[in-house]
This record gives C-alpha cells, structure tokens and sequence, in this order.
C-alpha cells in the first residue's frame, strides 16, 4: 500500500513532537510505502536526515519564499481568476457556500495555466478583496480595512495556496497513493483535498493541535491589524470546515480538539479521537521505582512562557510555604524562543527572588532559596526521567494547553499531579490527579498542600495515573488505532495499482486482504474496526514538492 503523508513545517526536516510522531508512524507501519509531502516553513532542508527504507521519496516545497514563476494570465484566465477569486473573497469576509467551488476552480485554473503566484498578489487579487469588505454582510471588523491590510492578506493567502500550483497531482506523485494522510490542518490539507478532487484518493486527516486558533493567535502576537486577523481567520475557517467535509475520516488528538473541529463543521460520525503516541520506555525505571520521590518537593517540566503562568504558580508556592515551611519547588526547562519568553523568565527569577529571600539554618550555614529554575542535561537531572524523579509531586499551572505533554510523562513516571483545567488536561488526568480552576493560586496551593500531606493518597493516585498512561497515551496505542484505519479506508477504496518487486516482478499479497473487498467490510464512517481488523496495517500520508529517492534522502 502507498501513502501520501502530507507535512507542514515538520517532518522529514524538522525535531519535534510532530516530527517524532510521524517518524514514529512511518517505522512502526514498515510493510507499506511512504512518499512524503512536505511544506516547510524554513529554507535550511538541504540535506535529508536518515530515513526508514519504507520511504520511497522525498517532495518539497518552501511556502514562505517569494515565489513568482512567470506565468501570466491571458484576458479569459484573468476573468475565470476574478470569479473564482472573488468567491474565495466573499466567502472568507461574509461567509457562505461559494468557497469551495472558488477553491476548486482556482485549482483547475492553476492546474491548465502552471500556478497562481502573480495572479493571487496582482490588482485583480486586491480589488476583489476590496469588493468582499464592503460587500453587504461582510464582517463588522473589516470596515477599517486599508491598503496595507489587503496587501497583507493577499500575501498570506498567496502562501497559503501555493499548494494550488505545486506539480504533485499526476500519475507519478499523489494520484498514485492509495491513501492521503494530512498530519495537521490548514495549507496541509490542500494537496489531500485535489488529490481526492483530481484523483479520488482518499483523505485522512489528522490533528494534535486546533489549526484554526493557533493562525489566530499567531496573528495577534505577530500585531496584525484587526481586519487582517478577520480576513484571514475567515479564510482558515473555510478551508478547516472543507477540509472536514470532504475527509473519510478525521482523527483529532484530544477532545479539546474534537470540539473545537465539530465547531467548524466536522461530521461526528467521521471524528475518531486517536490520542497521540509517547515513548514509555524512557520513563520506565523511574514509574517502576520503590522511591516515591522527596516528599516535600514539588516539580514543574516544560518551556518557560507566558501562558504556563508561573506567576500564579510561585504565589501558590507562597501559600505553601506558610503551611509547610520545608516545602521546595524546582522547575525544570528552558525559556522558549523569543524575546517575550526570555524577558518573563527574568520576570520569574525576580518574582521567586523578592518572595523567598535566601534563608539559611544558622549564622553558619550558606543561605539557599527555595524555588530553582534548572535546565535538564545537567549534572543533578541529566535525563528528562530524572527531573520528575526529584519530587513527589508534579504541577502544571498553564491558563493555556493544548495536549499535556508534561502530564503524560509525569504519569509514567507514576507521579501524582496536580494540574489547572485547561485544554485536554481533564481528559487526560481522568480520575487520577487533582485538578483546578486556572489563575487560582489559592487553589492551586491547596490542591498541592492535600498531596503533600498525604504520602498514601500520592502512591495511589500515582499507581493509578501510570496504569492510565501506559493503557492510553503509548506508541503501540497511536500504531494499532492508525493501522485499523488505514485498513478501514482502503476497504472503501481498493487498491487498484499492481505491486511489484525491485525487478518489476509481481509480488503477491502485497496488498491487505480489506483492498479486495468489494464495497465497505464495516458498518459505517463511524463503526469501530474489528479486532482481527488491526493486525496488519497499511501507511500514512503527506506532502512535498522536487522528489528525493530514498538514496537521496542518505538511506
């Protein structure tokens, strides 16, 4: 079976937890064939890292280069553009049905003319963006809109749409996958959505993150304008509830994901929540150990920012302290990039710094604060294991999450928690931590004081939490989920391509029994694989612009 694994910003080139998964993916389903398609965000992807022999290419394509190929459109090309263009436009600033037959026809457009570069940034562009802002019915924040907005959103919307002009929809590239798997949403999506149009492949798409409101948020930290963010959250939310439509199935991460997807218009009976798949291993000796940890300690893991709000976090520790005075915090990790991220650690340092003044047990003795900022990798926590392994206890504070990932080590650790209600935390946690109100300090110091106190009650629910972690959260859960899925989609869609050997010889039971099935072996989109259904599984999808054979990529 071949896969069209479609990337963005990640995988092959990128580390990660995205990238990691899709190389996780990609091993543990080793019969089948992969060709990668990835939209990478950076220029610095010269060279291919080492990649598993099952990857057959390598295609890829810079979204944020400035790109003009030359085309130019004649006098009929240019008027087809302004129609389909300015149902993308309207759709996107007044909602409305009209943006996927816009879409599409830009693609065709696209597809008859060789791109779209010059046409998406030329006048015809800007004024059809003009014409859908002052439409009546487009949304209230685009009445201030200017020049330099609209320049702006045709910038962002030429990148976002340059999958539209790629090469990856013949005979040679996406039209001969058996399946196309998008790992993200937005730009990701395009390729799997013309290859289903153009080729009728089908698509799966999968999300660990709300694509939707991460482009937004991102807008309001880069300072765009009020009318830019609309525009361009408009845009993202037709492409998202498209996406949805024309998906076979849709696998979100969490169910702070699923809801967020069944907002923008996912079909629940093609929504299966696939929890993302981490390494237990690693953490093995320190969730097996008879040492609970010290238990006066409390340990926070993860990237020092704004939204982990470590603020509320040290005021907690203040309150801590007034109860149990021997009580201390760690906090392990590193500010992440950005200026904003290094001027709130310093923040943090001098917050931890005027609530504990170094104290020390006599006129003798040197005085020692309690609260450490520490980095892992030195000589007390080499490992990432043995940061969890100093304390008894593990908070997280964030008025913002996504998926825990700090949570679900912590689990395996077999540590008790103690964690805010944000994001997936809740669904993660189930019954096996404590759980509070974010921005709460108050809450937050009492939920840790309960633990702190009660060693019995940390053991159980830290048994409890591994049990949970181990039975939901591993590698070998996120495999047999997307093997059973796989199989599932390629019984609706059989393959109809002859597999053969390095000598072009025929190979026999190359494919899955499920792709000779006539017709669908299941009840439905949202029917549960069987059981016997999981042993074998096929691959998954993505995308990339110029081939790299697998010698290329340095196997």
């Amino acid at each position: 079976m071949r896969i069209g694994l479609i990337t963005e910003g990640g995988y092959p080139y990128a580390t990660g937890e995205s990238g990691l998964w899709c190389d996780r993916l990609v091993r543990g389903l080793a019969p089948h064939e992969f060709d990668i398609y990835a939209l990478s965000r950076s220029a610095r992807h010269d060279a291919l890292p080492a990649l598993p022999p099952q990857v057959r290419a390598v295609y890829t394509v810079l979204l944020e280069a400035p790109a003009d190929d030359g085309v130019r459109l004649g006098r009929r090309e240019r008027r087809r553009f302004a129609g389909h263009f300015g149902n993308v436009a309207a759709a996107v600033c007044a909602g409305g049905d009209g943006f996927a037959d816009g879409l599409y026809g830009l693609a065709d457009l696209a597809r008859d003319n060789g791109g779209l570069h010059a046409a998406l940034r030329s006048e015809t562009a800007l004024r059809a963006l003009e014409a859908a802002c002052h439409a009546p019915g487009a949304h209230r924040a685009l009445r201030g809109v200017t020049v330099a907005d609209l320049l702006t959103v045709a910038d962002h919307l030429e990148q976002a749409l340059r999958p539209l002009s790629l090469d990856w929809y013949g005979d040679d590239a996406l039209a001969s996958a058996d399946l196309c798997h998008a790992t993200s949403g937005g730009p990701a999506t395009l390729p799997g959505l013309l290859a289903k149009r153009f080729c009728g492949v089908p698509l799966l798409v999968t999300e660990y993150a709300v694509h939707v409101r991460a482009r937004y948020l991102a807008g309001r930290e880069a300072g765009l304008s009020g009318p830019v963010r609309a525009m361009l959250a408009g845009f993202h939310g037709q492409l998202a509830a498209e996406a949805y439509r024309q998906a076979a199935v849709i696998t979100p991460g969490n169910g702070h994901t699923r809801r967020w997807q069944a907002k923008c218009g996912a079909d629940r009976a093609a929504v299966r929540t696939v929890h993302p798949g981490m390494e237990a291993d690693r953490f093995a000796a320190v969730g097996e150990s008879d040492d609970a940890g010290d238990g006066g300690t409390l340990v926070w893991v993860g990237r020092i920012e704004p939204a982990k709000d470590l603020v509320a976090l040290l005021h907690a520790f203040a309150e801590v302290r007034k109860e149990e005075p021997a009580a201390r915090l760690r906090l392990f990790g590193a500010p992440a990039p950005g200026e904003e991220a290094a001027t709130y650690l310093a923040h943090c340092r001098a917050l931890a710094a005027q609530l504990f003044p170094d104290e020390a047990a006599d006129a003798h003795a040197v005085g020692d604060n309690p609260v450490s900022f520490e980095e892992i990798g030195g000589p007390e926590t080499p490992e990432l294991a043995d940061a969890y392994a100093a304390g008894s206890v593990v908070v997280l504070s964030s008025v913002v999450e996504g998926f825990p990932v700090s949570l679900v080590e912590a689990m395996f650790c077999g540590r008790a928690t103690v964690s805010t209600d944000v994001g997936a935390v809740v669904e993660v946690i189930g019954g096996t931590g404590l759980v509070v109100p974010p921005r709460n300090p108050r809450a937050l110091a009492d939920a840790c004081l309960a633990l702190l106190r009660d060693p019995e009650r940390r053991a159980r629910l830290g048994a409890a939490a591994r049990a949970r972690a181990l039975e939901l959260f591993t590698v070998e859960q996120n495999l047999t989920a997307f093997r059973g899925i796989y199989l599932e989609l390629i019984s609706h869609s059989p393959v109809q391509r002859e597999a053969v050997d390095a000598d072009g010889e025929p190979l026999p039971f190359a494919h899955p029994a499920e792709s000779h099935v006539p017709g669908g072996w299941t009840g439905g989109a949202g029917s549960h694989t069987p059981g016997w259904a999981a042993a074998s599984g096929p691959g998954l999808v993505d995308a990339g612009s110029a081939p790299q054979t697998g010698k290329e990529a340095g196997r």
